[in-house]
């Protein structure tokens, strides 16, 4: 029993040497900037699997956005597949060169996120509702900037370092 557990433990220290450092996409392009991306009226088009792969919500979100200096608001509008509506209003604090902090009413404490070329890798939880009881449940966003209109969303949700499922999402920003 001892040794399966110190079987299981190193194997889950070295998962966690295995994430990817934003900082390798530096040299890519377009670079994200999210003052002048998430700017204006955007529309996305998402669904969540669950941890087996199968696609139990589809969604589309509207995107209203702007900037003060370097505090920016989302104000993000859903509309699931199954008719039901949800609202999530995201204050985004640009916190140094490519760190940013954001804060929403269902966010449990302060998302973190760096910048870096092309992608945005952001951290954060979420107190999800389900069937009635809210569950806390941990979010790795990786975005990435495809064109100056087009920018890529996976998101995996997880609690307690288990993957319960992810997020994919394609924005397209209107206009010209």
């Amino acid at each position: 029993m001892k040794r399966w557990l110190c079987g299981l433990l190193a194997l889950f220290g070295l998962s966690a040497c295995g994430s990817v450092d934003v900082g390798q996409y530096r040299g890519e392009r377009p670079v994200l900037e999210l003052r002048d991306y998430f700017n204006g009226t955007l529309d996305a088009h998402g669904v969540f699997q669950n941890r087996a792969g199968e696609v139990v919500k589809r969604f589309t979100v509207v995107i209203e956005a702007s900037w003060q200096g370097e505090v920016g608001t989302l104000d993000e509008r859903f509309t699931y597949s199954d008719g039901t509506t949800q609202r999530r209003v995201w204050t985004l604090t640009r916190s140094g060169v490519g760190r940013y902090r954001g804060r929403a009413d269902d966010v449990v404490g302060e998302a973190r996120g760096e910048a870096a070329g092309n992608a945005l890798h952001w951290r954060y939880v979420l107190a999800l509702p389900v069937d009635g009881k809210v569950y806390h449940v941990d979010f790795e966003d990786w975005m990435f900037l495809v064109d100056e209109r087009v920018m890529l969303n996976r998101a995996v949700m997880s609690k307690w370092g288990v993957r319960l499922g992810e997020v994919t999402l394609a924005f397209r920003k209107r206009g010209g």
